[in-house]
Protein backbone atom coordinates (compact mmCIF):
# COMPACT_ATOMS: atom_id res chain seq x y z
CA UNK A 1 0.00 0.00 0.00
CA UNK A 2 1.61 3.14 -0.84
CA UNK A 3 0.85 6.16 0.99
CA UNK A 4 0.37 9.67 -0.32
CA UNK A 5 1.05 12.90 1.37
CA UNK A 6 -0.42 16.21 0.06
CA UNK A 7 1.74 19.73 0.65
CA UNK A 8 -0.40 21.98 3.22
CA UNK A 9 -0.27 25.66 1.70
CA UNK A 10 0.23 26.72 4.73
CA UNK A 11 3.88 25.15 5.26
CA UNK A 12 4.91 26.25 1.99
CA UNK A 13 4.04 29.72 2.80
CA UNK A 14 5.83 29.12 6.00
CA UNK A 15 8.98 28.30 4.00
CA UNK A 16 8.84 31.07 2.09
CA UNK A 17 8.62 33.75 4.84
CA UNK A 18 11.62 31.96 6.37
CA UNK A 19 13.80 31.68 3.08
CA UNK A 20 12.60 35.46 2.65
CA UNK A 21 13.80 36.05 6.16
CA UNK A 22 16.75 34.62 5.70
CA UNK A 23 17.62 36.45 2.16
CA UNK A 24 17.01 39.71 4.76
CA UNK A 25 19.80 38.49 7.42
CA UNK A 26 22.57 38.01 5.23
CA UNK A 27 21.86 41.14 3.95
CA UNK A 28 22.09 42.86 6.50
CA UNK A 29 25.26 41.17 8.40
CA UNK A 30 26.36 41.91 4.40
CA UNK A 31 25.80 45.03 5.00
CA UNK A 32 27.04 46.04 8.37
CA UNK A 33 30.27 43.97 7.17
CA UNK A 34 30.77 46.44 4.28
CA UNK A 35 30.27 49.50 6.51
CA UNK A 36 32.97 51.09 5.35
CA UNK A 37 32.15 51.44 1.98
CA UNK A 38 28.71 52.48 2.38
CA UNK A 39 28.19 56.00 0.33
CA UNK A 40 29.29 59.03 2.75
CA UNK A 41 32.43 60.95 3.36
CA UNK A 42 34.49 59.39 6.32
CA UNK A 43 38.02 60.71 5.75
CA UNK A 44 41.17 60.28 7.75
CA UNK A 45 44.47 61.81 7.85
CA UNK A 46 45.99 58.98 5.72
CA UNK A 47 43.20 59.09 3.04
CA UNK A 48 44.56 58.90 -0.39
CA UNK A 49 43.55 58.90 -4.21
CA UNK A 50 45.34 56.85 -6.23
CA UNK A 51 45.60 57.39 -10.16
CA UNK A 52 44.52 54.60 -12.57
CA UNK A 53 47.25 53.40 -14.90
CA UNK A 54 46.63 53.94 -18.35
CA UNK A 55 48.83 52.02 -20.27
CA UNK A 56 51.53 49.31 -18.81
CA UNK A 57 53.82 51.72 -18.70
CA UNK A 58 52.45 54.19 -16.66
CA UNK A 59 52.96 54.05 -13.20
CA UNK A 60 50.25 54.29 -9.94
CA UNK A 61 50.92 57.03 -8.41
CA UNK A 62 49.31 58.23 -5.08
CA UNK A 63 48.29 61.97 -4.70
CA UNK A 64 47.90 62.66 -0.32
CA UNK A 65 45.72 65.22 0.34
CA UNK A 66 45.78 67.19 3.58
CA UNK A 67 43.32 66.82 6.17
CA UNK A 68 43.22 69.86 8.45
CA UNK A 69 41.48 70.18 11.78
CA UNK A 70 40.02 73.18 12.35
CA UNK A 71 40.77 74.68 15.34
CA UNK A 72 42.23 78.00 16.85
CA UNK A 73 45.67 77.33 15.44
CA UNK A 74 44.26 77.06 11.95
CA UNK A 75 41.81 79.86 12.52
CA UNK A 76 44.91 81.97 13.66
CA UNK A 77 46.92 80.66 10.68
CA UNK A 78 44.66 81.55 8.18
CA UNK A 79 43.92 85.64 9.53
CA UNK A 80 47.77 85.91 9.53
CA UNK A 81 47.74 84.60 5.78
CA UNK A 82 45.11 86.95 4.91
CA UNK A 83 46.44 89.67 6.67
CA UNK A 84 49.83 89.29 5.24
CA UNK A 85 48.22 88.76 1.20
CA UNK A 86 46.14 92.04 1.78
CA UNK A 87 49.01 93.94 2.80
CA UNK A 88 51.30 93.05 -0.11
CA UNK A 89 48.55 93.97 -2.34
CA UNK A 90 48.28 96.80 -1.17
CA UNK A 91 51.57 97.98 -0.69
CA UNK A 92 52.10 97.15 -4.21
CA UNK A 93 49.60 98.97 -5.59
CA UNK A 94 49.80 102.34 -3.40
CA UNK A 95 51.78 105.08 -4.85
CA UNK A 96 51.11 109.55 -4.63
CA UNK A 97 49.53 111.48 -6.65
CA UNK A 98 51.21 112.74 -9.61
CA UNK A 99 50.31 115.64 -12.07
CA UNK A 100 48.32 114.99 -15.07
CA UNK A 101 50.50 114.88 -17.97
CA UNK A 102 49.38 115.41 -21.50
CA UNK A 103 48.85 112.37 -24.00
CA UNK A 104 47.69 111.95 -27.50
CA UNK A 105 44.27 112.69 -28.45
CA UNK A 106 43.90 115.52 -25.47
CA UNK A 107 42.56 118.64 -26.48
CA UNK A 108 44.74 121.80 -25.26
CA UNK A 109 43.16 125.37 -25.20
CA UNK A 110 46.02 127.81 -25.36
CA UNK A 111 45.47 131.30 -25.10
CA UNK A 112 47.73 134.32 -25.71
CA UNK A 113 46.88 137.59 -24.06
CA UNK A 114 46.71 140.62 -26.34
CA UNK A 115 47.07 138.46 -29.28
CA UNK A 116 43.04 137.41 -30.31
CA UNK A 117 44.12 137.05 -33.66
CA UNK A 118 45.46 133.60 -32.44
CA UNK A 119 42.73 132.13 -31.01
CA UNK A 120 41.10 131.45 -33.98
CA UNK A 121 43.59 128.88 -34.38
CA UNK A 122 41.57 126.70 -31.88
CA UNK A 123 38.80 126.49 -34.57
CA UNK A 124 35.02 127.56 -34.33
CA UNK A 125 33.04 127.61 -31.04
CA UNK A 126 30.02 124.94 -32.05
CA UNK A 127 26.68 126.46 -32.11
CA UNK A 128 24.71 123.03 -31.60
CA UNK A 129 24.91 120.51 -29.44
CA UNK A 130 28.40 118.64 -29.56
CA UNK A 131 28.47 115.21 -30.19
CA UNK A 132 30.35 113.02 -27.00
CA UNK A 133 33.27 111.81 -29.31
CA UNK A 134 33.63 115.36 -30.98
CA UNK A 135 36.76 117.29 -29.97
CA UNK A 136 35.97 121.04 -28.18
CA UNK A 137 37.30 124.12 -29.39
CA UNK A 138 41.16 123.78 -28.83
CA UNK A 139 44.46 121.96 -29.93
CA UNK A 140 44.56 118.20 -30.87
CA UNK A 141 47.39 116.39 -29.99
CA UNK A 142 48.36 113.93 -32.91
CA UNK A 143 49.62 110.40 -32.30
CA UNK A 144 53.31 111.48 -32.37
CA UNK A 145 52.53 113.64 -29.04
CA UNK A 146 53.28 116.69 -30.93
CA UNK A 147 50.80 120.04 -31.45
CA UNK A 148 50.75 122.91 -33.82
CA UNK A 149 50.54 126.20 -32.50
CA UNK A 150 50.85 129.07 -34.93
CA UNK A 151 54.45 130.95 -35.41
CA UNK A 152 55.92 128.27 -33.54
CA UNK A 153 54.65 125.21 -35.70
CA UNK A 154 55.59 121.56 -34.04
CA UNK A 155 55.97 121.35 -30.32
CA UNK A 156 56.94 117.96 -28.77
CA UNK A 157 54.07 118.19 -25.96
CA UNK A 158 53.35 114.73 -25.06
CA UNK A 159 54.75 113.86 -21.25
CA UNK A 160 54.57 117.08 -20.12
CA UNK A 161 52.28 118.93 -17.53
CA UNK A 162 50.23 122.10 -18.58
CA UNK A 163 53.01 124.46 -16.60
CA UNK A 164 55.70 123.07 -18.62
CA UNK A 165 53.67 123.41 -22.00
CA UNK A 166 53.22 126.86 -21.01
CA UNK A 167 56.95 127.41 -20.51
CA UNK A 168 57.64 125.85 -23.57
CA UNK A 169 55.55 128.14 -25.77
CA UNK A 170 56.52 131.32 -24.08
CA UNK A 171 59.98 130.50 -24.70
CA UNK A 172 59.44 129.91 -28.51
CA UNK A 173 56.41 132.99 -28.75
CA UNK A 174 59.20 135.16 -27.13
CA UNK A 175 61.11 135.16 -31.23
CA UNK A 176 58.03 136.74 -32.60
CA UNK A 177 56.36 138.83 -29.24
CA UNK A 178 57.31 141.11 -27.03
CA UNK A 179 57.16 138.96 -23.49
CA UNK A 180 54.26 137.22 -24.37
CA UNK A 181 51.87 136.01 -21.59
CA UNK A 182 50.39 132.38 -22.18
CA UNK A 183 47.73 130.38 -20.44
CA UNK A 184 47.45 126.48 -20.84
CA UNK A 185 44.85 124.12 -19.98
CA UNK A 186 43.46 120.52 -20.87
CA UNK A 187 39.95 121.30 -22.66
CA UNK A 188 39.17 117.46 -23.20
CA UNK A 189 40.94 114.87 -21.24
CA UNK A 190 40.91 111.85 -23.85
CA UNK A 191 44.55 109.78 -23.99
CA UNK A 192 44.24 107.53 -20.61
CA UNK A 193 41.35 106.01 -19.13
CA UNK A 194 40.60 102.74 -17.46
CA UNK A 195 37.82 100.20 -17.67
CA UNK A 196 35.02 99.68 -14.41
CA UNK A 197 32.60 97.08 -15.12
CA UNK A 198 30.47 94.69 -13.01
CA UNK A 199 28.33 95.60 -10.58
CA UNK A 200 28.29 99.34 -10.38
CA UNK A 201 25.78 101.86 -11.13
CA UNK A 202 27.23 103.08 -14.13
CA UNK A 203 29.67 100.93 -15.97
CA UNK A 204 32.07 102.05 -18.23
CA UNK A 205 35.34 103.72 -19.61
CA UNK A 206 36.51 106.47 -17.45
CA UNK A 207 38.83 109.24 -18.42
CA UNK A 208 41.71 110.32 -16.66
CA UNK A 209 41.89 113.50 -15.91
CA UNK A 210 43.33 116.38 -13.61
CA UNK A 211 42.25 114.33 -10.52
CA UNK A 212 43.76 111.65 -9.19
CA UNK A 213 42.18 108.46 -10.32
CA UNK A 214 42.21 106.31 -6.76
CA UNK A 215 40.40 103.18 -6.31
CA UNK A 216 37.31 105.29 -4.25
CA UNK A 217 37.69 107.63 -6.78
CA UNK A 218 37.07 105.36 -9.66
CA UNK A 219 34.14 103.57 -7.92
CA UNK A 220 32.32 106.95 -7.17
CA UNK A 221 32.71 108.21 -10.78
CA UNK A 222 31.04 104.44 -11.43
CA UNK A 223 27.69 105.67 -9.83
CA UNK A 224 29.35 103.54 -7.01
CA UNK A 225 28.30 99.70 -5.87
CA UNK A 226 24.58 97.93 -6.44
CA UNK A 227 23.22 95.99 -3.56
CA UNK A 228 24.87 92.85 -5.75
CA UNK A 229 28.48 93.21 -5.45
CA UNK A 230 30.95 91.99 -3.38
CA UNK A 231 32.80 94.58 -1.96
CA UNK A 232 35.96 92.23 -0.62
CA UNK A 233 36.39 90.97 -4.51
CA UNK A 234 37.64 93.04 -6.41
CA UNK A 235 39.07 92.33 -9.39
CA UNK A 236 42.13 94.60 -10.73
CA UNK A 237 43.62 93.53 -13.85
CA UNK A 238 47.20 95.39 -14.77
CA UNK A 239 49.94 94.56 -17.30
CA UNK A 240 48.65 90.95 -17.91
CA UNK A 241 48.39 90.60 -13.71
CA UNK A 242 45.00 90.25 -11.77
CA UNK A 243 44.67 91.82 -8.18
CA UNK A 244 41.76 90.57 -5.50
CA UNK A 245 40.88 93.83 -4.29
CA UNK A 246 39.03 94.01 -0.43
CA UNK A 247 37.78 97.64 0.61
CA UNK A 248 36.47 96.41 4.01
CA UNK A 249 39.42 94.48 4.78
CA UNK A 250 41.88 97.99 3.86
CA UNK A 251 39.56 99.66 6.02
CA UNK A 252 39.94 97.55 9.03
CA UNK A 253 43.42 97.13 8.95
CA UNK A 254 44.02 101.23 8.81
CA UNK A 255 44.41 101.19 5.12
CA UNK A 256 42.65 103.77 3.03
CA UNK A 257 41.75 102.51 -0.48
CA UNK A 258 42.32 106.09 -1.69
CA UNK A 259 45.86 105.18 -1.78
CA UNK A 260 45.65 102.69 -4.57
CA UNK A 261 46.38 104.65 -7.96
CA UNK A 262 44.70 103.68 -10.83
CA UNK A 263 46.90 103.52 -14.32
CA UNK A 264 45.79 104.40 -18.17
CA UNK A 265 44.57 100.62 -19.43
CA UNK A 266 43.67 99.38 -16.09
CA UNK A 267 40.08 97.32 -15.68
CA UNK A 268 38.37 97.10 -12.61
CA UNK A 269 35.81 94.57 -12.03
CA UNK A 270 33.21 94.33 -8.93
CA UNK A 271 32.21 90.66 -8.91
CA UNK A 272 29.19 89.53 -7.93
CA UNK A 273 28.25 88.34 -4.48
CA UNK A 274 26.65 85.24 -6.57
CA UNK A 275 29.99 84.11 -8.43
CA UNK A 276 31.76 83.86 -4.67
CA UNK A 277 28.62 81.03 -3.66
CA UNK A 278 29.83 78.44 -1.18
CA UNK A 279 28.45 74.74 -1.91
CA UNK A 280 26.97 73.28 1.09
CA UNK A 281 25.40 69.94 0.77
CA UNK A 282 25.06 66.54 2.44
CA UNK A 283 22.86 66.42 5.42
CA UNK A 284 21.92 69.96 6.39
CA UNK A 285 18.26 70.99 6.69
CA UNK A 286 18.25 72.50 2.55
CA UNK A 287 21.39 72.06 0.72
CA UNK A 288 22.39 75.44 -1.04
CA UNK A 289 24.71 78.04 -2.46
CA UNK A 290 25.48 80.06 0.20
CA UNK A 291 25.93 84.08 -0.53
CA UNK A 292 28.61 86.09 1.21
CA UNK A 293 27.81 88.88 2.81
CA UNK A 294 28.32 92.59 1.28
CA UNK A 295 31.45 93.23 3.05
CA UNK A 296 32.47 89.49 1.03
CA UNK A 297 32.42 87.84 4.45
CA UNK A 298 30.90 84.44 4.62
CA UNK A 299 32.46 82.07 8.16
CA UNK A 300 31.48 78.51 8.29
CA UNK A 301 28.71 79.32 10.73
CA UNK A 302 27.20 81.78 8.41
CA UNK A 303 26.61 79.20 5.01
CA UNK A 304 25.68 76.74 8.00
CA UNK A 305 22.89 78.93 8.67
CA UNK A 306 21.84 79.83 5.89
CA UNK A 307 21.61 76.34 4.84
CA UNK A 308 19.49 75.72 7.99
CA UNK A 309 22.01 74.05 9.69
CA UNK A 310 22.13 70.11 10.30
CA UNK A 311 19.41 67.84 9.49
CA UNK A 312 18.40 66.51 12.76
CA UNK A 313 17.78 63.15 11.63
CA UNK A 314 19.98 62.22 9.78
CA UNK A 315 23.37 64.62 10.25
CA UNK A 316 26.90 63.44 11.91
CA UNK A 317 27.71 67.06 13.38
CA UNK A 318 31.24 65.28 13.91
CA UNK A 319 31.80 64.83 10.64
CA UNK A 320 31.99 68.42 8.95
CA UNK A 321 34.15 68.79 6.29
CA UNK A 322 35.53 71.99 3.93
CA UNK A 323 36.56 70.65 0.64
CA UNK A 324 39.34 73.79 -0.56
CA UNK A 325 40.78 74.04 -4.23
CA UNK A 326 39.01 70.91 -5.55
CA UNK A 327 39.28 71.68 -8.94
CA UNK A 328 43.35 72.79 -8.56
CA UNK A 329 46.26 71.02 -8.18
CA UNK A 330 46.38 71.13 -4.58
CA UNK A 331 42.82 70.23 -2.33
CA UNK A 332 42.53 70.90 1.06
CA UNK A 333 40.53 69.22 3.16
CA UNK A 334 39.45 70.86 6.46
CA UNK A 335 37.55 69.02 9.35
CA UNK A 336 35.55 70.41 12.46
CA UNK A 337 33.95 67.83 15.14
CA UNK A 338 30.71 70.22 15.70
CA UNK A 339 29.19 68.68 18.17
CA UNK A 340 29.74 70.76 20.95
CA UNK A 341 29.00 74.21 20.98
CA UNK A 342 32.62 75.33 22.13
CA UNK A 343 33.51 74.14 18.22
CA UNK A 344 30.59 76.43 16.48
CA UNK A 345 32.75 79.57 18.12
CA UNK A 346 35.51 78.34 15.61
CA UNK A 347 33.44 77.71 12.72
CA UNK A 348 31.73 81.68 13.67
CA UNK A 349 35.43 82.47 13.02
CA UNK A 350 36.95 79.96 10.30
CA UNK A 351 36.01 82.65 6.95
CA UNK A 352 35.69 80.58 3.72
CA UNK A 353 36.39 81.26 -0.07
CA UNK A 354 34.70 81.29 -3.10
CA UNK A 355 33.99 77.56 -4.63
CA UNK A 356 34.40 76.05 -1.19
CA UNK A 357 32.52 72.80 -0.42
CA UNK A 358 30.83 72.44 2.93
CA UNK A 359 29.82 68.91 3.44
CA UNK A 360 27.77 67.55 6.63
CA UNK A 361 28.35 63.05 6.22
CA UNK A 362 25.53 61.19 7.42
CA UNK A 363 25.37 59.14 10.51
CA UNK A 364 26.41 55.17 10.36
CA UNK A 365 22.70 54.29 10.80
CA UNK A 366 21.38 56.42 8.46
CA UNK A 367 23.89 54.81 5.72
CA UNK A 368 23.15 51.48 6.33
CA UNK A 369 19.82 52.20 6.12
CA UNK A 370 20.06 53.63 2.97
CA UNK A 371 21.90 50.58 1.51
CA UNK A 372 19.32 48.70 2.83
CA UNK A 373 16.50 50.32 0.84
CA UNK A 374 18.62 49.80 -2.04
CA UNK A 375 18.56 46.11 -1.41
CA UNK A 376 15.21 44.94 -0.23
CA UNK A 377 13.54 45.62 -3.53
CA UNK A 378 15.86 43.14 -5.49
CA UNK A 379 15.76 40.99 -2.13
CA UNK A 380 11.47 40.93 -3.13
CA UNK A 381 11.09 40.69 -6.39
CA UNK A 382 13.83 37.68 -6.31
CA UNK A 383 11.58 35.97 -3.87
CA UNK A 384 8.68 36.53 -5.51
CA UNK A 385 9.96 34.85 -9.00
CA UNK A 386 11.21 32.24 -7.36
CA UNK A 387 8.15 31.49 -5.41
CA UNK A 388 6.18 32.20 -8.41
CA UNK A 389 8.09 29.61 -10.23
CA UNK A 390 7.59 26.90 -7.88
Amino acid sequence: MVLHFKKSPHCSSVRSKAVRLSFIACAVSATLGACSITPGMELSRSMRSETTAQSDADRHEATSVRVIEIDARAVASQAQSDADRSLHIVDELSGTPSTYTVGPADVLQVTVWDHPELAAAQGQLETTSPRPADAPQGFVVDQNGDMQFPYVGRVRVAGLDTAAIQLRLTTKLREYFQDPQVTVRVASYRSKQVLIDGEVHAPGAQQVNDVPMTLTEAIGRAGGFTPAADQGRILLVRDGRSYVLNIPDMVQRGKSPSNIMLRRGDVLRVTSRDQSGIFVMGEVARPITAIPKQDGTLSLADALSQAGSFNPSTSNPQQLYVVRGAQGHHPEVFHLNARSPVSMVIASRFHLQPDDIVYVDATDLVRVNRVLNLLLPAIDAGLTAAIATK
